[in-house]
C-alpha cells in the first residue's frame, strides 16, 4: 500500500514540477509588474482601467496590432497553401532542400532577418547600388525598410512555414479517393478540391491561421526594426512605455489587455487543433506522395520552387555574401578575424567571441531545462488521459508564446531581485527565460511521440512484472529517443535566437550573440555593420545545421511508428 502511495505520489510531482516552475518565473513576475504598475495609482477601480483602455492611443495601437496581424495572416495562408499541395503531393529532386528553406526563417532570430533585409534593401545594400549605377538613379529607388510593407513580408517571410507544415502534413494523410469519387462522376479537379478537400482541411487551416495570427499580433523585433518608429503595436508599446517612459502604469494595462486576447486565442487555437486528432480515412503517405510525370507538373513545381527559392533564399544570400564584402577592400575576411578580437576598452565589456561562448552555454541549459518539464508534462498526460489532462493544461504553457517578451524579462528584473529568488546577477536568469519560449515546441514534439507508442507494448511489459517506472526506461523512453534529440535540438536553437527577453534580463558583461547583433547595428561605420552581418550568418549557419539534423530525425521516426 505504501509503495503504490508512494508512485502516485511521484506522478503527482511529475505534473506539479513544471506548474511550479511556471508559477515562480512565468505568473509571479507577471503579477510583480502589475502590482508595482498600479502602485502608482492612487485609486484602483474598473473605471480607470477602463478610461486607460478608451485613450485614442491604446485604440490606435489595438486596433493596428489588430490590422496588421490580420493583412499578414491573410497573405501567409495564400503564399504557404500551394507549398503545402507541393510537399504533400509530390516527391521531386531538391525536396530536402526546399523544406528546410522554408522551415529555417521560422527559427531565424529576429535581428538575422532585420540584418539580411537591410543587407538586401538598405541604401548601400548591392540591389540598390547595382540600380543606381545601372540606372542613373541619383538615391536608393528600393526604399522599403521602414513601411508597413516591410511589416507584413517579413511576418510571410517568418510564417510561412507553419502552413506548410500544418496543412501540408494534414493534406498528406488525406485519402485521395473521394476526389477520385467526385472526377469520376465528372467534377473538374478544381470543384473537386472546393467541395471535398478544402472542407476537410479548414481545420488546419484555421488552426494555422489562429497561430500565424498570435505570431503576428505579439510581434516585436519585425516592427521595431523593420517597421520604424511610424508603427506602434501593443508589443512596441509597452517597450516604449516601459523603457522610454517609464509609466508602468499604462504598460500593465497593455499587457493586461494583450494576455486576455492572447489567452483567447489559445483557448480558441486549441479547440479547433481537436478536430486534427479525429480519425480520418488515411492512406499510407507513399500513395499519397508521387513523382510528376507529366510536363505541365515539372513546370507547375519548377516555377513554385523557383518562387520560393527567390522570397527565402535572396535574403539569405544577401546576408552571407554581404558578410565577405568591404566597400574599401572588396572580398575580405575581416569582418569574421575582428569577431575574436577583445573589446575591453568599448561599451561592449566583451569580446563577440565570449558572446558566442556565452550563447552556447545558455542554450546547452535552456535545452536540458525544456527537455525535463516537456518529459514530466507529457508523460503526465499520457497517465491522466490525454481529453481531461490536455484539454487544460496546453493553454496555459502557451501562453508565453503570446507574451510580450520585454514585459517578461522586465517582470523577472522585479521579482527576482530578492530573497529568496535574487537571482538578477546569476547565470540561469536567460536560460529559464528561454526555457519558457521553448517548452511549448518541446510539448508539441515530444506529446505526439508518446501518443504514437502502441499501449500493447507497455502493457506487455506490465503482465511481465514491469512497474510503470520500469515501462517508463524500458520502453517508452527508449522509442522517443530520436523525438527527444530533435526536441533538444529545437530548444537550443531558440535559445541562440532569443533576443526580447534577453536584451532585458542580459548583463552588459555576459551578452548573448542576439544582444552583440543588435548592438552593432546601432553603432555606425562599415566595420560594426560588418560585423553584424558575420555574427548573423553564424548563427545563420548554425540554425541550418540544426534543421537539417532535425529534418533527418523526422524522416525517421516516420518508419519507426
Amino acid at each position: 500500500m505504501l509503495m503504490d502511495w508512494l508512485k502516485k505520489k511521484s506522478v503527482w510531482l511529475l505534473v506539479l514540477l513544471p506548474f511550479l516552475f511556471y508559477g515562480l518565473f512565468y505568473f509571479f513576475p507577471l503579477f510583480s509588474i502589475f502590482q508595482t504598475s498600479f502602485a502608482a495609482f492612487e485609486k484602483i477601480d474598473f473605471a480607470t482601467i477602463l478610461n486607460s483602455l478608451r485613450s485614442a492611443r491604446v485604440g490606435r495601437t489595438f486596433g493596428f496590432t489588430l490590422w496588421q496581424a490580420f493583412l499578414s495572416t491573410v497573405l501567409t495562408i495564400l503564399v504557404g497553401m500551394p507549398g503545402a499541395y507541393l510537399f504533400s503531393h509530390f516527391d521531386f529532386r531538391g525536396k530536402k532542400v526546399m523544406r528546410v528553406l522554408t522551415t529555417l526563417p521560422f527559427i531565424l532570430p529576429t535581428l538575422v532577418v532585420a540584418t539580411a533585409y537591410n543587407s538586401m534593401w538598405g541604401e548601400t545594400s548591392w540591389l540598390n547600388l547595382g540600380l543606381m549605377r545601372w540606372f542613373g538613379f541619383s538615391e536608393a529607388p528600393l526604399q522599403i525598410l521602414g513601411t508597413f510593407s516591410a511589416i507584413l513580408i517579413a511576418h510571410t517571410f517568418y510564417n510561412t512555414a507553419i502552413v506548410i507544415q500544418t496543412v501540408g502534413d494534414f493534406w498528406e494523410k488525406l485519402s485521395p479517393k473521394l476526389n477520385f469519387a467526385a472526377e469520376t462522376l465528372g467534377a473538374s479537379k478544381w470543384k473537386a478540391f472546393v467541395r471535398i478537400s478544402l472542407p476537410l482541411l479548414m481545420p488546419a487551416i484555421l488552426s494555422a491561421s489562429l497561430l500565424i495570427f498570435l505570431f503576428d499580433f505579439s510581434s516585436f523585433g519585425v516592427v521595431l526594426i523593420l517597421g520604424g518608429p511610424k508603427f506602434s503595436t501593443l508589443e512596441t508599446e509597452i517597450y516604449y512605455q516601459t523603457i522610454s517612459l517609464f509609466n508602468l502604469p499604462v504598460a500593465a494595462i497593455l499587457a493586461m489587455l494583450q494576455l486576455v486576447f492572447v489567452l483567447g486565442l489559445i483557448f480558441l487555437q486549441n479547440k479547433i487543433t481537436k478536430k486534427l486528432q479525429l480519425t480520418l480515412d488515411v492512406t499510407k503517405v507513399e500513395k499519397n506522395v508521387r513523382k510528376p510525370k507529366t510536363l505541365r507538373l515539372k513546370l507547375i513545381i519548377g516555377g513554385l520552387m523557383f518562387f520560393y527559392f527567390l522570397f527565402f533564399a535572396i535574403p539569405l544570400l544577401s546576408l552571407i555574401s554581404q558578410s565577405f564584402l568591404s566597400n574599401s577592400h572588396g572580398f575580405t575576411l575581416q569582418f569574421y578575424r575582428t569577431l575574436f578580437n577583445g573589446e575591453n576598452n568599448s561599451m561592449f565589456y566583451a569580446s563577440p567571441a565570449k558572446a558566442i561562448m556565452i550563447s552556447l552555454g545558455y542554450a546547452g541549459m535552456t535545452a536540458l531545462i525544456a527537455l525535463g518539464l516537456g518529459l514530466c508534462l507529457a508523460w503526465a498526460n499520457l497517465r491522466f488521459g490525454r481529453k481531461r489532462f490536455w484539454e487544460w493544461v496546453e493553454p496555459v504553457f502557451l501562453l508565453p508564446l503570446g507574451t510580450s517578451a520585454v514585459t517578461l524579462g522586465f517582470g523577472f528584473l522585479i521579482a527576482l531581485d530578492h530573497p529568496p529568488l535574487d537571482l538578477r546577477s546569476s547565470p540561469f536568469l536567460i536560460p529559464l527565460a528561454h526555457s519558457l519560449v521553448a517548452l511549448p515546441f518541446v510539448l508539441r514534439i515530444l506529446t505526439p511521440a508518446l501518443a504514437r507508442i502502441k499501449p500493447a507494448l507497455r502493457q506487455s511489459a506490465a503482465v511481465l512484472g514491469a512497474n510503470s517506472r520500469k515501462v517508463f526506461f524500458r520502453i517508452d523512453l527508449p522509442m522517443i529517443s530520436q523525438s527527444l534529440l530533435a526536441a533538444g535540438i529545437f530548444a537550443f536553437l531558440i535559445s541562440l535566437g532569443e533576443f526580447g527577453a534577453s536584451a532585458m534580463i542580459a548583463r552588459p558583461e555576459f551578452p548573448t550573440i542576439p544582444v552583440m547583433i543588435y548592438r552593432y547595428l546601432g553603432r555606425p561605420g562599415e566595420l560594426n555593420f560588418g560585423q553584424s552581418l558575420a555574427l548573423s550568418t553564424l548563427l545563420l549557419m548554425t540554425t541550418i545545421v540544426g534543421m537539417s539534423l532535425i529534418e533527418k530525425i523526422q524522416k525517421r521516426l516516420l518508419g519507426d511508428f
